[in-house]
């Protein structure tokens, strides 16, 4: 009977469609039905945008990769040219920079049911400042750059969508900028709490200290202060 290595899908990729292939007729293969809630949780969350047909979301099924990585894992590193997309199936990212004293500054999390990139190296193909590391083991579909070009001419729907996730993600990094500059340091670890609770404990308190802009010893402080 086949079998489902992991350590196959870790960073080297696999064709979801060979996959399949792999597992042939096994229909009851605890991995064969694994990858399929995977494939059917990125279709949900593609068909709520309501922008592609059905025939649309198979191509691109036909075109992600099956990847792995273990916990402390990168995405990307800096210096690097962002080749890639990946919508996050389980897990949680978090991107960061180094300032100009070393330092790593956290500046975002993304968390599973989502799409993650180094998005401005991806449209411009230069080299980007930031890194995307893995706070938990995580489990991904990715897509390269030259595939997503293909179906953006094949269709003005996918430039629709690939629009639509780009617009989404300056919206999301604005309001990280607006909520780092005006709000308090409770006000966004609340927020955090409010969206993302779950997550919490998979994050390390100097990442997220660094995240909120304050100390650890603050942070100890507000969770006392919230959790009183």
């Amino acid at each position: 009977m086949p079998t489902y290595d992991s350590q196959s899908v870790g960073t080297n990729r696999i064709s979801i469609w060979d996959l399949f292939a792999k597992l042939g007729a096994y229909t009851r293969n605890k991995p064969y039905t694994r990858i399929l809630a995977v494939i059917k949780k990125m279709r949900n969350y593609i068909q709520t945008f309501n922008i592609l047909t059905e025939k649309e979301i198979d191509l691109f099924e036909s075109k992600v990769q099956v990847k792995k990585l273990k916990k402390g894992d990168f995405f990307i590193k800096e210096n690097r040219v962002s080749k890639e997309v990946a919508f996050v199936v389980s897990g949680l990212f978090r991107s960061f920079y180094y300032s100009s004293s070393e330092e790593e500054v956290t500046y975002c999390f993304t968390f599973s049911n989502s799409f993650v990139s180094a998005y401005s190296s991806f449209l411009s193909q230069t080299e980007t400042i930031e890194n995307i590391q893995a706070l938990t083991d995580i489990e991904l579909l990715t897509i390269s750059r030259e595939e997503i070009l293909v179906l953006e001419k094949s269709s003005t729907n996918w430039l629709k969508f690939f629009k639509l996730i780009t617009e989404q993600e300056y919206i999301k990094m604005e309001k990280r900028v607006f909520l780092l500059q005006k709000e308090s340091a409770e006000k966004k670890y609340k927020d955090l709490l409010l969206h993302q609770p779950e997550y919490l404990q998979s994050i390390p308190l100097n990442y997220l200290s660094s995240y909120l802009g304050i100390t650890q010893r603050h942070l100890s402080r507000i969770r006392k202060t919230i959790t009183n």
